[in-house]
């Protein structure tokens, strides 16, 4: 059966065990759902992004009939782009009341900030954060939809390996939460192909001069770059930066070095890179139906910060309906048993620590157009 058969069943199921009528025929009250959002700060732009893609998959929702009879609404609290700001903002929808789940952040420092509030209030959220400890953090109220940076980091290893034939690697990461675990995901797996990185260096967001950067990989005799680099503007200035150095070697980054953004603040100083990102429309049909429902709406192209906020309001509305319920835990059990969906980002299959999702796929940037290469899957390697 299809994805849009068997999803859309599943909410006319939940329409029908839900179908007594509203006493005085007024209309049901809505199912809320939170958003810690980057409505504001360094990252409101991709938190545009986000929630472009929330509203779009609410839009889908709503007009099929909404879940359990009643409409889905969106309650969105600013995170302000940090740490403190995203933990007030969870705050504030669970003291609320009336919040059913959360979609939280894509990034994975405001994710573990977050880690603490979210074990004491109880309500099932959905992240974007790849750092790998995030799900691994015994949290049941923790889910993601995008793949971790396990993943990522075999696929960089993989690919800059047997496919760019590199030995020679540097890893440039900014250092937070995303960064380090990157980088130290990414040491592990050139490991099992007996390479040694002859240079790790890290760099604080927002750095201003990155000379210094660009100099150590210049000395270091490296032949490949990989990076894990924040946000998009943090790509785009070390890009720069390396342009302006004429340090000319290979470069496989991770998400945000394919990231529109970046590829528009970037320009040439990106052309030629390498990505691996879980979100690129050529990858499967769910990815080029939304590609094109979002180009419609918003008219500009998608990428990761938008897909993964359309899966998870899609996966929250599924296991909602599943589960004939708004209570947390009936929601929580229902996320959890979430087998081949089908969605934009892959096919999710939920596993007890709340990862759903292995693959990659490896694009290019060429005269900055985003080019997809290969799709990669570690669902068979993966713990």
């Amino acid at each position: 059966m299809g994805r849009g058969i068997s999803y859309f069943a599943s909410l006319a199921a939940a329409l029908a065990l839900a179908g007594a009528p509203v006493r005085g025929g007024a209309a049901a009250e809505p199912i809320t759902i939170g958003l810690v959002g980057e409505m504001s700060g360094a990252n409101a732009e991709m938190g545009a992004y986000q929630l472009n893609g929330i509203r779009l998959a609410l839009d889908e929702i709503n007009q099929a009939g909404g879940v359990l009879g009643r409409q889905l609404a969106l309650r969105i609290e600013d995170s302000q782009s940090s740490n403190p700001g995203s933990v007030l903002a969870l705050s504030t929808l669970a003291e609320a009341g009336n919040v059913a789940a959360v979609i939280g952040t894509i990034r994975s420092t405001q994710a573990l900030a977050m880690l603490p509030t979210l074990l004491k209030v109880g309500i099932p959220m959905i992240i974007g954060g790849t750092d790998y400890t995030l799900t691994h953090a015994n949290n049941p109220w923790l889910f993601r939809a995008r793949p971790h940076d396990g993943d990522s980091a075999k696929a960089i290893a993989d690919f800059g390996v047997n496919t760019l034939k590199r030995r020679h690697w540097v890893i440039i990461h900014t250092t937070e939460t995303f960064g380090i675990g990157g980088k130290n995901r990414l040491t592990q797996a050139l490991r099992a192909y007996g390479v040694t990185p002859v240079l790790s260096q890290g760099f604080r967001n927002n750095t201003q001069d990155g000379s210094f950067v660009a100099e150590a990989i210049k000395r270091s005799g490296a032949d490949v770059l990989a990076t894990y680099i924040y946000s998009p503007d943090n790509v785009a200035a070390f890009a720069q930066q390396l342009q302006k150095s004429r340090v000319n070697l290979s470069w496989v980054g991770s998400s945000s070095v394919g990231a529109m953004s970046s590829v528009r603040l970037g320009g040439s100083a990106l052309h030629g890179s390498y990505a691996i990102t879980d979100f690129v429309p050529e990858a499967n049909p769910q990815a080029r139906a939304f590609a094109r429902k979002y180009q419609e709406k918003y008219g500009q192209e998608p990428d990761v910060y938008s897909s993964w906020a359309y899966d998870a309001t899609h996966i929250l509305a599924l296991a909602i309906g599943r589960a004939n319920s708004t209570r947390p835990d009936a929601i929580r059990r229902a996320i959890l048993a979430i087998r081949a969906y089908a969605g934009v980002e892959g096919t999710y299959n939920y596993d007890s620590n709340g990862d759903a999702l292995h693959g990659y796929n490896i694009v290019k940037n060429e005269g900055g157009k985003i080019v997809f290469l290969k799709h990669v899957d570690f669902t068979a390697t993966t713990p």
